[in-house]
């Protein structure tokens, strides 16, 4: 493990930041301080949002109207405070987006493509899923649509993946699987997904963009229908009595709403099917039982079963399925007809692995996470 300190670089204070805008904001932004038509905007506007997405500019060094953009504006990123490199390649960003506010996100190298970045859509959550760390931190507040495409920015700076499109990327893939519950922040993650995705920006395909939700049933269809993103479940259980347990979110929407509106998910097809994550649980919910529940609940719905041996922190109160018994379930699923990849942890020595992101208005720093790993 590495562990490095990088160089902040803020918005300047009294200036409006356009790193993370949409093309109508940076737009409205122009026309309110330069008196522009609304034609002249949308021109201007379509050249700055190049410049930020494509070419990753973080001045106004190369813009015409830099003098007048200067004076009001800049192109800034958040502050990385801090950024740890796992020995399996993973790295694990903390960005500070306001005094005592962080949030985490993760980039994980080789997953599809290239690589995949865990973005985070809210400080801290309120689901209380009770395997998972972040569930134990208070919700801060929902992020921006701005402050989740700004963790885009900063790691393909990081990447140095500029110009954006590149046939070599090394981020090729979005998954809103960090902190916090996507579809309880729906509007901003919806403008950060129509951000990221456009072909002539950051241009990550929305077939490459996955949003994981714990279940909340009535913004489901709405996803689907305004993102074409690719849906995630966060299940874990396949009856009512456990899942009220580990996600506590299901006794307001049990497994039958669930399941239905995963059936009626816009685009579902073999070819747009729904990830199910199942937390591998010793004793819990690992049986031969359980998998065969499992396969009867989504019969009918084309479907990828993602198995996650749990990943411990302090004081969690499970542990992680032994090998054998997760391979020994996977086959009973595999053999029903459905993939069934088993997650290879990432990022563990750096707590960095799903349900393990955490942050804290006083930050636990590296020394503290590396006692803590010690004492598990």
């Amino acid at each position: 493990m590495t562990e490095l300190d990088l160089s902040a670089r803020p918005a300047t204070a009294g200036l409006q930041n356009l790193a993370g805008m949409t093309r109508g904001e940076i737009a409205a932004q122009l026309r309110d301080a330069f008196g522009l038509d609304e034609k002249k905007a949308r021109m201007r506007g379509a050249q700055i949002w190049r410049w930020i997405y494509v070419a990753g500019a973080t001045d106004f060094a190369a813009m015409t109207m830099r003098a007048e953009l200067a004076g009001r504006f800049v192109v800034a990123r958040p502050e990385v405070t801090e950024r740890l490199v796992s020995v399996d390649g993973t790295r694990k960003y903390l960005i500070r987006l306001g005094p005592g506010v962080e949030v985490e996100c993760v980039y994980i190298p080789d997953v599809g493509r290239a690589g995949a970045l865990c973005v985070s859509s809210q400080v801290g959550c309120t689901l209380a899923c009770t395997f998972c760390h972040t569930g134990t931190q208070k919700l801060v507040r929902n992020l921006t649509s701005a402050e989740i495409v700004n963790q885009v920015m900063a790691v393909k700076d990081d990447l140095e993946e500029w110009p954006s499109g590149g046939d070599d990327r090394r981020l090729s893939n979005i998954v809103f699987m960090g902190m916090g519950e996507p579809l309880y922040n729906l509007d901003h993650v919806e403008r950060a997904i129509d951000v990221i995705s456009a072909d002539d920006g950051i241009s990550i395909s929305r077939r490459r963009i996955t949003v994981s939700t714990s279940g909340v049933v009535p913004e489901m269809h709405r996803l689907g229908a305004e993102t074409s993103a690719m849906l995630a479940i966060s299940l874990h259980a396949t009856n009512d009595v456990l899942r009220d347990e580990l996600v506590p979110i299901n006794r307001k929407y049990p497994i039958k709403e669930l399941m239905n509106a995963c059936r009626a998910y816009p685009g579902l097809s073999n070819a747009r099917r729904i990830t199910f994550e199942y937390v591998m649980l010793k004793g819990v919910n690992d049986s031969d039982a359980e998998a065969r529940a499992l396969v009867r609940l989504l019969k009918g719905v084309p479907a990828k079963i993602n198995l996650i041996p749990f990943n411990p922190w302090p004081g969690a109160p499970y542990e992680c399925s032994s090998w054998e018994r997760i391979e020994g379930f996977a086959d009973i699923i595999s053999r029903a007809g459905y993939a069934s990849p088993i997650r290879t942890p990432r990022g563990r020595d750096i707590f960095a692995a799903c349900g393990q992101l955490k942050s804290e208005s006083v930050k636990k720093r590296a020394s503290e996470a590396r006692k803590e790993r010690m004492a598990l």
